[in-house]
C-alpha cells in the first residue's frame, strides 16, 4: 500500500510516499516559501535529489507539482494518482475531541476549523493540506494524524489548570501536550531497544519547536507543552514559559495589543529574541566567538530543559532512561552536554567521548555504570503517520 505523508505547514509541505507495511520509503520532498516568487521545491528519490526555486503562490500549486513530480517517469514512483491508497495529514491540534487517529470527513475537518484559535500556525494550513489533498487524489482514503492525540492519557491532575471548573467542563481549557507523534515513536524505540528497563522514561523533542514529555509505562502523563503550543521550554522563536503578568504589563504599561503580544511571544521571542538567531548551529558558532547574549542564551535553555528532567523525574518516581531526538536534540551534542550536566545526583552521567560521535543509529551516550540510560534516538514521524495510517485502514 502507498501512502502519502503530508506535513502542511503555513508557508512550506513537507512529503514522503511510504510503501506499507515495509515502510520503504520511495521518494521525500519538501516546498519552502509557499505564497513567494522564489519557492523552493526539492524532491529526492533513491539518493538523487532534484531543487528549483520556482513561484509557488499557494498550498494547492504546491500539492499539484508535488503530485506532477510522483507522476513523472525520472522522479516519479507512481503511474496514477489512485496508486495512492491513503494520506497521513499532520494535523497539530485535535483538542479533547481525538484521541486516536481518524478518517477524514466533513465533521473532523469543521473539528479541526473550531480549533484553530489553538493552534494559529498550523491548524489552519493542516486542513488546507486536507482540503487540496481531496480533490488531487480523490480515491484516496484521508486520514488526520493528531500530535496531541498521544498525550490523551495525561492524568487530571497533569491537564487541568487551576482556574474555575467552568472553563475545562464549558470551555475545554486544558493542556493538551503537543508533538506526540514524535514522543509516541521514540519512547516505543526506547522501549523495544531497552526491554524491561523502560517503565520511566523521559523524551525530549529539541528542534525549532520544543517539547518533554514524561512517559510511564509507554503510556504519556505529562507533557511541557499546554493549551497551545507555546508554553515550556526555550523555542526558536517562542518564549516558552513566562509569567502571566509580563502579558497584563505589557499591554497596560506598553500598551501592546494582544496581536502585538501574540507575535512577540510566537514568533520574536525564545532564542530569536535574546541572540538574534533562531538556528542553534548560528547561535553555538556566535558563542564559541564569545558572543555574550548568545553564551546566555544557552544557558537558558539548558536550564529550562534541567528544570522540567528533575520535576519529570519527581513525578515518574524514579527514572530509566532520557532520550534526546528531533533536529537540535538529535545533532547537537553542545545543548546534550549543557542539558545533562550537573545531574549525576538523578543518575544521569554523560560520556563526552560518545556523546560527541555522530550516527543516524540508535545509541546510548552515558558512561559505563551509569545508573540512567541516555539514549540518542532519530525521530521519524512520517514513518510513525504511515504506520498509523496502514493500521487504521488495513
Amino acid at each position: 500500500m502507498n501512502i502519502l505523508v503530508l506535513n502542511a505547514g503555513s508557508s512550506s509541505l513537507k512529503y514522503q510516499v511510504i510503501e506499507m507495511p515495509s515502510q520503504n520509503v520511495k521518494c521525500v520532498g519538501l516546498i519552502e516559501r509557499i505564497g513567494m516568487e522564489d519557492a523552493i521545491f526539492t524532491h529526492e528519490k533513491n539518493n538523487d535529489k532534484q531543487s528549483e526555486i520556482l513561484p509557488i503562490k499557494s498550498h494547492e500549486i504546491g500539492l499539484k507539482k508535488i503530485a506532477k513530480t510522483l507522476l513523472e517517469s525520472k522522479t516519479g514512483v507512481i503511474s496514477s494518482v489512485d496508486e495512492i491508497e491513503a494520506i497521513g495529514h499532520r494535523v497539530v491540534h485535535g483538542g479533547s475531541k481525538f484521541s486516536k487517529t481518524t478518517i477524514v470527513n466533513q465533521e473532523v475537518k469543521d473539528n479541526i476549523r473550531d480549533l484553530f484559535d489553538l493552534a494559529p500556525l498550523h491548524n489552519p494550513a493542516n486542513l488546507t493540506g486536507i482540503e487540496i489533498a481531496e480533490t488531487i487524489f480523490p480515491s484516496a482514503k484521508q486520514i488526520a494524524i493528531f500530535d496531541t492525540a498521544f498525550h490523551q492519557t495525561m492524568p487530571k491532575e497533569a491537564y487541568q489548570y487551576a482556574i474555575p471548573n467552568s472553563y475545562l467542563e464549558e470551555h475545554k481549557i486544558r493542556a493538551y501536550g503537543f508533538h506526540g507523534t514524535s514522543h509516541k515513536y521514540v519512547s516505543e524505540k526506547a522501549i523495544e531497544y531497552l526491554g524491561e528497563k523502560s517503565k520511566k522514561i523521559i523524551t525530549i523533542h529539541l528542534g525549532n519547536g520544543c517539547s518533554m514529555s514524561a512517559i510511564k509505562n509507554g503510556k504519556s502523563i505529562e507533557n511541557s507543552l499546554g493549551f497551545g503550543p507555546m508554553n515550556g521550554l526555550i523555542m526558536g522563536t517562542r518564549s516558552g514559559d513566562i509569567d502571566q503578568s509580563v502579558i497584563f504589563f505589557l499591554m497596560k504599561k506598553l500598551k501592546k495589543s494582544i496581536d502585538e503580544i501574540n507575535n512577540l511571544l510566537q514568533k520574536e521571542s525564545g532564542m530569536l529574541g535574546l541572540t538574534g538567531f533562531s538556528d542553534l548551529r548560528e547561535i553555538g558558532d556566535a558563542a564559541e566567538k564569545g558572543s555574550k547574549n548568545c553564551k546566555n542564551a544557552l544557558q537558558l535553555a539548558a536550564y529550562r530543559i534541567k528544570k522540567y528532567i528533575g520535576s519529570y523525574a519527581t513525578i515518574l518516581n524514579g527514572l530509566d532512561a532520557i532520550i534526546f531526538t528531533a533536529g537540535i536534540g538529535e545533532n547537537s551534542s553542545l545543548m546534550r552536554a549543557l542539558a545533562c550536566e550537573n545531574l549525576d545526583f538523578l543518575g544521569l552521567e554523560l560520556d563526552i567521548a560518545k556523546n560527541n560521535i555522530r550516527s543516524k543509529e540508535i545509541r546510548e551516550i552515558q558512561t559505563k555504570g551509569a545508573k540512567v540510560k541516555i539514549l540518542i534516538i532519530p525521530t521519524n514521524e512520517e514513518i510513525e503517520i504511515a504506520k498509523q495510517s496502514y493500521n487504521l485502514i488495513k
